[in-house]
């Protein structure tokens, strides 16, 4: 489907058969006074296929409302982890409802069905699918309303509506009759929907491409803004775990003697843990009462039947079993490797890494008997929703979801199985009638579960002296994500899981005779989604593969890449190549003495993303002067977000080569515990970032999530340049020359 198409697609599916006056009534007496919309498209795409659609229900909750003052609220239906969805969402139904932009406000949806993903079929963030998925959405409601606010007025003028015009929040008559939208607002709020409605053509675009500053930047430059771990209610108390490490254990003794007796502390109480463990909560009038009792907690813990993982033999078992037959996730016969002209063997090493998120996780519940209101900043609000009503014996409508803003998520916060709403709702229940706000401490979080699998890649490949490849063989050994979840149905076939294998298996290279198979590892550790997921390892193997055959027969490693892209994707990678490579000056700027350029190109979530950086070796290790991003994300709806979130990505996946950046496990213990021992780039790391975005007038991609694979590998093959020495595995060594 082409662009010119996409921005004329009507939807005329609606919550009911025939939308009614009745409808924005209800949602007028609990929203107030204004236009008030709401509906549901239908679901489309792959995951929607396997999962249950979203229900079309008709809730007074609305996506917008206008009300007498011209200003614009719009409801986003997508939690901000700091991703810009608080600004870009709205742009994208103010752009066709026509409003003036400094009329719009924003504020986080609640969790409700109307809020569901259109592909998803539940309220999620994740995949970087929130701008693919909404960009239809959430113009086709501004232009419903800006159909009926058209149609009230021309009502009391008494003229044809396709006769007005709209402009900044104001219609025009076509003699000359002016009104704001404000003032007709409750007059269009009884109008009944349009059937159909003709979007904007990109070319029309006012909001939409326009570098815009972010609705929540004010606030959150100032320290005003608040996030879920600020939530604070009349009564409020504070809960803190104390959790079974490893994983699994029971509570075989507990001494809570000293810990009852200290001021502020309100309970203590076993709970459920997650693999059928147990742990111990303490609920306190404050956190710091509460982290003082749980420190004090005597715990004997029972280790029957539990795996205690230590991750130095975990990598020998990996390797070891990289070299047996896997599963096939694709077939080809590879027998003429050994016979090939040259040919390279490589084993790469992963390791756990954790999500750091700078705000801790945190629920905050108030359970009275009949109802629960929750306030917390998640990225699956439909189950966490619906875990809570579960373990409370509540209808979910019972559960009132409030979204708050998170400090970041990179995956941690859209657990399968809703664990962390799972644990606060058992504390809920135990204090029935009391608000309680269940923390996490920095070292809760880090060492208490749910990370990015280690993995380990064995590689084989045949090539000619010209670099043309004969066969592939790929063996990847990890743990699965998805197996397990409510995902697995969709995501794993005949034993592959589809985010173990992506950015090799659907690659944008054309690699003939491609072997690719999996071992799926049984660990006592939980794992889960990191930020790009699966390309996060897949990427650096991939990309600095190629950089290695290149180099090894003389070839220039952007035209080496460049023969072998292909397809739709490699179309958008080498448009995202080429810009980066334009920009950046290589092949045709010196670099100063000590320096070397380093490339990598990666496709990811449908968008293609392409850094050309220049680094040097400072005591042994890389350090990155610059970076030049070409991204291939389609429409390009903020550019200001694009550029912070590649910005952020490639200090994101800095981190990954910084020595020390890795959890490591002894006895089933996580060795790790805050920044001091797991640390991440900080601002004297983060390198010189210029964004270079292809034009395009194509529905958008994502940019969450894509940013951050094609880094790691940039820097090792500036390194291989540099140095000869090709880098195998994650984080670097700490001293590599």
């Amino acid at each position: 489907m082409s662009s010119e198409q996409i921005s004329r697609t009507v939807v005329t599916d609606f919550s009911e058969p025939t939308a009614s006056r009745r409808q924005f009534l209800q949602a007028s007496a609990l929203a107030g006074a204004g236009l008030v919309i709401e509906f549901f498209v239908p679901s489309m795409g792959r995951v929607a296929n396997a999962q249950t659609p979203a229900t079309k229900v008709s809730v007074p909750n609305a996506f917008l409302r206008i009300a007498p003052d011209n200003s614009v609220l719009v409801q986003v239906s997508k939690v901000d982890i700091g991703q810009g969805t608080l600004t870009a969402l709205p742009m994208l139904l103010a752009e066709e409802l026509d409003c003036d932009w400094k009329d719009v406000r924003a504020e986080l949806a609640k969790g409700e069905d109307a809020y569901r993903d259109v592909v998803y079929g539940i309220q999620m963030v994740g995949g970087s699918s929130s701008m693919a998925n909404t960009f239809q959405q959430y113009r086709e409601i501004g232009a419903r309303a800006r159909s009926m606010l058209v149609a009230a007025a021309a009502r009391q003028w008494q003229v044809d509506p396709a006769a007005c015009k709209t402009a900044a929040g104001v219609i025009t008559g076509p003699a000359g009759q002016r009104a704001s939208y404000g003032s007709v607002a409750d007059a269009a709020m009884q109008m009944p929907v349009p059937p159909t409605v003709e979007l904007k053509d990109p070319k029309q675009f006012k909001i939409i491409g326009k570098a815009t500053p972010r609705l929540d930047s004010a606030a959150k430059s100032s320290g005003q803004q608040k996030f879920g771990i600020d939530v604070d209610v009349p009564g409020i108390k504070v809960a803190l775990v104390a959790r079974p490490a490893p994983w699994g254990a029971k509570v075989a003794k507990l001494d809570d003697a000293v810990a009852t007796a200290m001021p502020g502390v309100r309970s203590i109480f076993k709970i459920p843990a997650i693999r059928g463990g147990e742990a111990i909560a303490v609920v306190a009038d404050g956190y710091w009462a509460a982290k003082k009792a749980r420190d004090a907690l005597k715990i004997d813990w029972d280790f029957t039947g539990v795996e205690r993982v230590s991750t130095d033999k975990q990598f020998e078992d990996y390797k070891a079993m990289s070299m047996k037959p896997g599963i096939p996730a694709e077939r080809a016969d590879v027998s003429g490797i050994g016979a090939s002209a040259k040919m390279i063997e490589a084993v790469f090493e992963f390791p756990y890494l954790a999500h750091a998120i700078m705000e801790p996780l945190n629920m905050t519940l108030h359970f009275t008997g009949d109802a629960c209101t929750v306030w917390a900043g998640s990225q699956f609000q439909s189950a966490d929703r619906e875990a809570i009503a579960k373990v409370l014996g509540l209808a979910v409508d019972k559960v009132e979801f409030n979204t708050m803003m998170a400090g970041g998520g990179f995956g941690r916060r859209a657990m399968p199985s809703s664990e962390n709403a799972v644990e606060a709702a058992h504390v809920a229940k135990a204090m029935r009638g009391t608000p309680v706000k269940l923390m996490w401490s920095r070292e809760d979080d880090l060492k208490g579960g749910y990370y990015r699998p280690m993995h380990v890649h064995r590689v084989r490949i045949g090539y000619d002296a010209a670099g043309k490849i004969n066969a592939w063989d790929h063996v990847i050994v990890g743990q699965s994500i998805i197996s397990g979840t409510a995902f697995e149905s969709f995501m794993v076939k005949d034993g592959v899981d589809e985010t173990m294998v992506e950015g090799v298996r659907h690659s944008h290279y054309a690699i003939p005779n491609l072997a690719l198979a999996v071992h799926n590892m049984k660990t006592n550790v939980p794992v889960l989604w990191w930020r790009s997921v699966g390309h996060s390892h897949s990427a650096f193997v991939m990309e600095t593969l190629i950089d290695e055959i290149a180099r090894s027969v003389g070839r220039d490693p952007v035209e080496y890449r460049k023969t072998l892209l292909s397809g739709q994707h490699g179309e958008r990678s080498r448009q995202a190549l080429d810009l980066a490579v334009a920009r950046s000056g290589y092949g045709k700027r010196k670099l100063p003495k000590g320096r070397a350029w380093g490339v990598a190109v990666h496709h990811a979530f449908n968008t293609s993303i392409a850094y050309v950086a220049e680094v040097s070796l400072v005591e042994g290790q890389p350090k990155v002067h610059r970076v030049t991003a070409g991204v291939h994300c389609n429409m390009p709806i903020n550019p200001r977000t694009i550029e912070a979130q590649v910005q952020g990505g490639v200090v994101f996946g800095l981190s990954a080569i910084l020595p020390g950046f890795e959890i490591t496990l002894k006895d089933g213990v996580v060795q790790q515990s805050n920044f001091s021992d797991y640390t991440p780039a900080y601002m004297a790391e983060a390198p010189t970032v210029d964004v270079h975005v292809v034009p395009s007038s194509d529905p958008p991609t994502g940019m969450g999530e894509p940013p951050v694979p094609p880094i790691a590998p940039a820097i090792a093959n500036a390194v291989a340049a540099l140095t000869g020495k090709r880098l195998r595995k994650l984080p670097f060594d700490a001293l590599m020359v």
